[in-house]
């Protein structure tokens, strides 16, 4: 058809292709630089960031070994200048266990016999009245009708000191007859007592 032809609308232009090509091209490269260049900046970024913290690192080693130095140097000095001190042990109070003293066991009574009471009771009476060697008394429980075994328990029983006994015995014939030392002496022995405890009686009166 004719150029000019009125009847009909022309047809429509395509665009060049080349252009189109050198377009997605260029805006594909601009994308790839894009990331390129961020991809760069991270790199310089995270070598920063490494620099950084080995450098923070090494200055805190430095600064721990140099306190490290700084401590022993000081326990060194305390060491060698204070003495040493003393190490007290506390050890704890031994516990004192209050426990009730163990009652002694109670002795059995013996039960005696009512002529062993009455020799005891017999005996008591004589000293109470006058002065006995322990064989003299033994014999006047005798002549009381008491057995020998009986007479014997009743005197012992009375736990006289027959020295204090003999005193007395030689304070008695001295207040009604003189005697000489040696006469008194005898006169005792003639009582039952034993010749120490003459002796002692004698001197406790004065001869």
């Amino acid at each position: 058809m004719p150029p000019g032809y009125g009847g009909y609308p022309p047809p429509p232009v395509a665009p060049p292709k080349k252009k189109a090509g050198k377009i997605v091209l260029a805006v594909a490269g601009g994308l790839v630089g894009l990331c390129c260049i961020g991809a760069v900046a991270s790199a310089g970024d995270d070598d920063t960031k490494k620099d950084k913290a080995a450098a923070v690192a090494t200055a805190t080693t430095t600064t721990a070994s140099a306190v490290t130095t700084t401590a022993t140097a000081v326990a060194t000095t305390a060491a060698t200048t204070q003495p040493a001190a003393v190490a007290k042990t506390t050890e704890p109070a031994a516990q004192v266990t209050t426990e009730p003293a163990a009652e002694p066991a109670a002795e059995p009574t013996k039960q005696l016999t009512v002529s062993q009471e009455n020799a005891v009771e017999k005996a008591a009476d004589y000293l109470e009245y006058s002065a006995f060697s322990r064989s003299g008394l033994i014999k006047q429980l005798k002549f009381e009708g008491f057995s020998t075994k009986d007479a014997t328990f009743g005197v012992d029983a009375q736990k006289a000191n027959w020295n204090e006994q003999a005193a007395k015995k030689a304070e008695d014939y001295l207040e009604f007859s003189s005697f000489s030392r040696s006469g008194l002496i005898k006169q005792l022995k003639f009582e039952g007592f034993t010749t120490a405890q003459a002796t002692y009686g004698v001197k406790k009166v004065g001869l």
